[in-house]
């Protein structure tokens, strides 16, 4: 008979058993269980609602199932329903009665629902960690880049100049947007709905702030309808890690495009790319591609709570046990993916050569050619006919703005003098846009400095 069976008259069917059971995917949040029932015990002791020496004994019976579990001796199987129902079953057989009494003035929609605002706790600070390791890994690369020259793009097209070192300061950008959505899923979590009980609290004087404290939150639940029945922390950190891995995915589209032989931006290393069966020429960026794809799977572990939550009436329903597995999937994911990208971009060499004579071959100095004719009183909108006709023209010499003759240039105006070389080159292009987020390298440098600062009070 199961541990909720009195009111029972029969035993429920296996199928349903099978199909109800949750410990499968519940038992990695063994510790966050053993957690918050060593502290509920302590509080009850505390509140004479149970013995000392009961409170002990839980305590101690705790102890060694966690000790038992972490090692790998403890059994899951799918009768025993959830791991907070096999916690209790192991425990009542090792200290007897007392164990029946750890469950006084709780219910397992409040144990549950304490369970995953431990376990979102652990899983944020673990998130952070591995973010800023990455934005680590990136000032490192920005610092030692700052100089270099590469195109920027729009619509995929060739633009204007900029430096490696900006552009991979904008992704150290992104990253630090996700950190303070991380940080804003932990204080979600950072709440504690033990002694919400199953719908309305209970009738025991517990004391739930000392609960609450011993466990590490700063607050409780201020409604104990809401405590059992809210999983918005939940996908405050499934939004936070399905943007996160938007960005990885923007940034690994990146890295195969710039690894082609088309662009020969960069080269990955060995380590992290992979070949072909059947072309021996391949060195293809399989990690990736694959951070790319698994960004649509870390989508539909939100989209998958967003559409369960979104029409249960209060207070807790069994569509709810439906949280964990999605929550599980995108935290794995997504930890797995920065680990094995941080790395990948540790590793990664970049041909700053090749990125310096794409910019100049794509006339990215059009706009500073227009800038130099427009600081010479030519108006904006003519000094523009007039670099985009010298675009042209050079098409069709098949050369760059700089390798035309002042004679050819004042062909098309008379405003060109002999500076004029010097204005459209691509390290005066880079170093005029001196302005704060701009790439001239010593504000790539002041933004990596900046950056190390906000790592370390971040650490």
């Amino acid at each position: 008979m199961k541990l909720w069976g009195g009111r029972f008259e029969k035993e429920t069917n296996q199928m349903v058993d099978d199909f109800h059971s949750s410990i499968s995917f519940d038992k990695r949040l063994y510790p966050q269980d053993i957690r918050g029932s060593m502290a509920h015990a302590k509080m009850l002791c505390r509140q004479g609602i149970i013995s000392a020496e009961d409170e002990n004994a839980i305590r101690q019976g705790l102890a060694g199932i966690l000790t038992d579990m972490q090692a790998g001796r403890v059994d899951f199987p799918a009768e025993s329903e959830d791991i907070h129902m096999l916690v209790e079953q192991i425990l009542t057989a090792r200290v007897g009665d007392a164990g029946k009494r750890l469950h006084t003035g709780r219910s397992r929609n409040d144990q549950v629902a304490t369970d995953m605002h431990l376990y979102a706790m652990d899983t944020c600070a673990q998130t952070l960690d591995m973010l800023l390791e990455l934005e680590e890994v990136i000032l490192d690369l920005a610092e030692k880049h700052a100089g270099d020259i590469m195109p920027g793009y729009t619509h995929l097209q060739r633009a204007q100049p900029i430096t490696l070192g900006h552009h991979l300061m904008a992704y150290f950008e992104m990253f630090r947007r996700d950190c303070r959505r991380v940080q804003n899923a932990r204080q979600s979590a950072d709440c504690c709905p033990l002694g919400s009980g199953a719908l309305a609290g209970t009738t025991y004087p517990l004391d739930r702030e000392f609960t609450a404290a011993e466990l590490g939150f700063s607050a409780v639940s201020r409604n104990s309808l809401d405590g059992v029945s809210d999983r918005d922390f939940l996908l405050d950190y499934l939004s936070a890690a399905s943007i996160g891995m938007m960005h990885l995915s923007r940034f690994c589209e990146e890295l195969v495009l710039w690894s082609s032989l088309e662009f020969g931006f960069l080269t990955l290393d060995d380590g992290f790319a992979t070949g072909s069966s059947m072309m021996p020429q391949k060195k293809n960026p399989d990690v990736a591609e694959l951070i790319r794809g698994k960004t649509g799977r870390v989508y539909g572990d939100l989209m998958a709570l967003l559409t369960v939550m979104k029409g249960l009436p209060l207070a807790y329903n069994k569509d709810m046990q439906e949280d964990k597995e999605n929550y599980f999937d995108a935290r794995d994911t997504w930890l797995k993916c920065m680990h094995v990208f941080t790395e990948m971009l540790r590793t990664a060499t970049f041909r700053v050569e090749n990125m310096e004579k794409s910019a100049a071959a794509g006339f990215a100095n059009a706009t500073d050619c227009a800038d130099y004719l427009v600081k010479r009183g030519v108006p904006f909108r003519d000094a523009h006919a007039v670099a985009g006709r010298l675009v042209a023209h050079c098409l069709e010499k098949g050369c760059a703005l700089d390798d035309l003759a002042l004679d050819e240039l004042r062909a098309f105006s008379p405003a060109f003098e002999q500076d004029v070389y010097q204005a459209i080159s691509m390290q005066a292009c880079v170093s005029a846009r001196n302005l704060i987020g701009g790439p001239a390298p010593e504000r790539v440098l002041a933004a990596v400095s900046q950056g190390r600062e906000w790592l370390k009070a971040n650490k």
